[in-house]
């Protein structure tokens, strides 16, 4: 546990939310308390849930089209996915994750919340590749621009996007995987700035949008776009 108070709901929040804004409220709790215990969310940041995470995870929705399916890589505690499922409820959202604990923690979030928009699949991406082909692939600091892109652009259809959630460095990342990028069958590489006046500073994104799948080996199965499966 931890004795650092938690950060009273910034009013920014309600608009960003809007009436999903109770469900954020719970989700910071569980992160504040089960979170902090499992060792998922450090201590420190318990004062900072809203501005520096969840309120930075939501604004990714501004990027995301109408009725998406996604898959969120790496899902760790949540961020992005879930705050992404609990602000776009028109989104299909399969939380992707390899380690036990970290999925626990996830599955036992969805049912606390009560979101019928997101299913929770224990794995890593490269495993997975012949169960989906969705519409975005989403990521927050889980590995380097070139290993994210090769982990998560087998998953999407053509056409489809990576959204990867990036600091200060995503221009140094791009221009340093663009050679990389395009081998891989990438159309569009660019960056966006979403939350602008409602997170400072804005978040960073790197857009990824694939021309065509990476080849993902063997035999090519028929996919149904958005097909996930539940754990």
């Amino acid at each position: 546990m931890t004795d650092q108070p938690p950060e009273p709901v910034p009013p920014v929040a309600h608009e960003v939310f809007g009436a999903a804004l109770p469900l954020a409220e719970r989700y910071v709790e569980l992160l504040a308390t089960a979170g902090v215990e499992r060792g998922l969310i450090g201590p420190r940041e318990v004062g900072r849930l809203w501005e520096r995470h969840v309120i930075n995870c939501a604004v990714l929705g501004e990027a995301v089209p109408p009725g998406a399916s996604v898959v969120d890589i790496g899902s760790g505690a949540g961020l992005p996915g879930l705050v992404l499922a609990i602000v776009r409820p028109d989104l299909d959202v399969t939380l992707l994750e390899p380690l036990l604990r970290r999925t626990t923690f996830l599955n036992e979030a969805v049912a606390e919340l009560g979101l019928k928009n997101v299913a929770v699949r224990r794995g890593r991406a490269e495993e997975v590749v012949r169960e989906f082909a969705v519409d975005v692939v989403t990521a927050r600091a889980v590995a380097p621009l070139d290993r994210l892109a090769r982990w998560g652009l087998p998953l999407l259809r053509p056409g489809g996007e990576l959204l990867a959630l990036k600091g200060e460095r995503a221009g140094q990342e791009l221009a340093e995987a663009e050679a990389v990028l395009g081998k891989m069958g990438v159309r569009t590489a660019e960056l966006l700035l979403v939350g602008q006046g409602k997170v400072d500073p804005p978040t960073t994104l790197v857009r990824l949008v694939a021309e065509r799948p990476p080849e993902r080996g063997g035999r090519k199965s028929k996919q149904r776009k958005g097909h996930r499966s539940r754990p």
